[in-house]
């Protein structure tokens, strides 16, 4: 069976972390930035977790080989 392909937009937008879950920038942030009030702006800064049905479509659908720190993680925990 041949390899997968991970989306290339999808690995410029997406972090995944240790536990599995996936981080994307805060959405409202590009531009007309003048007429959004301060603290909208200010908690659009850095990164935030996607909510968990996006990361499943994310890991399942554009980076298939960032699913295994998931089930690994989840192996280990039935495991112990």
């Amino acid at each position: 069976m041949p390899k997968m392909k991970t989306k290339s937009g999808a690995k410029k937008r997406f972090k995944v972390t240790g536990s599995g879950k996936v981080k994307a920038k805060q959405a409202y942030s590009r531009h007309m930035m003048m007429n959004k009030p301060k603290s909208m702006k200010r908690k659009a800064r850095g990164l935030d977790l996607l909510a968990e049905p996006d990361q499943r479509i994310v890991l399942e659908n554009f980076l298939p080989y960032s699913r295994g720190k998931r089930r690994n993680k989840a192996a280990k925990k039935g495991g112990e």
